[in-house]
């Protein structure tokens, strides 16, 4: 992981390990999603149902939800800001009913 996150120019986002850091931003994540998805709708009944949720939670997590440390903005939203001021093509955004 280390040599590619090099070989691509990028800087990476985890320290070695130990370092406090190293896992700091995957556990918040995980902690907003259980508290806003697995714990208010359990019980579940089926892996199905967590996976096809987690599809639509992911989806609202990107194109709906407003998050304090992007100004109040979507994930889906900063991208498109960023693709705008570098004047290059951005990705196909996915939307719900697109196949």
């Amino acid at each position: 992981y280390t040599d590619r996150v090099l070989e691509l120019g990028a800087v990476p986002s985890t320290g070695t390990v130990g370092d406090s850091y190293d896992n700091a931003m995957a556990e918040a994540v995980n902690g907003l999603y259980k508290a806003e998805l697995i714990w208010p709708r359990k019980p579940w009944r089926t892996v199905e149902q967590v996976e096809l949720a987690t599809l639509e939670y992911v989806w609202w997590w990107n194109n709906q939800r407003l998050h304090s440390e992007l100004g109040y903005r979507t994930p889906a939203e900063v991208e498109a800001a960023h693709y705008a001021d570098h004047e290059t093509p951005g990705p196909a955004l996915a939307s719900p009913g697109n196949h």
